[in-house]
C-alpha cells in the first residue's frame, strides 16, 4: 500500500467538518466520515503522482502512525473513495 499512487475519485466531494471531513461519492452514494484532520490532509494531497509513503512524508505524518493510515486508506479504497492512479498510457485489461 505504501508504494501505491492513490488519488481521490473524481466523483467524491470532501466537506470540511470540525472533526475532519465528510466524503460523499456521487456515483455510489456512499458517505464516509474522515474523523481526523491528518487523514483529511493526506487524502487532499493524494495526487496519483506520488506514492502513499511520499505523501505521508510530505504531510509530516510520523512513521509510527503509517500503519493506521494504511488501514484507513485501504478502507477508503475499498469504498471506492480512492483509487489507484492509472497512467494514461496504461492499457485496461479486457473484462
Amino acid at each position: 500500500m505504501l508504494d501505491s499512487r492513490l488519488e481521490l475519485d473524481p466523483q467524491v466531494a470532501l466537506r470540511p467538518e470540525p472533526f475532519g471531513a465528510l466524503a460523499y461519492h456521487y456515483g455510489n452514494r456512499k458517505l464516509i466520515f474522515l474523523k481526523h484532520p491528518d487523514v483529511v490532509r493526506v487524502v487532499q494531497h493524494l495526487d496519483g503522482a506520488h506514492t502513499l509513503a511520499e505523501t505521508l512524508t510530505a504531510c509530516d505524518v510520523a512513521e509510527t502512525r503509517w500503519p493506521a493510515f494504511e488501514r484507513a486508506l485501504t478502507a477508503l479504497t475499498e469504498s471506492e473513495m480512492l483509487h489507484e492512479h492509472r497512467n494514461e498510457h496504461q492499457q485496461v485489461a479486457p473484462g
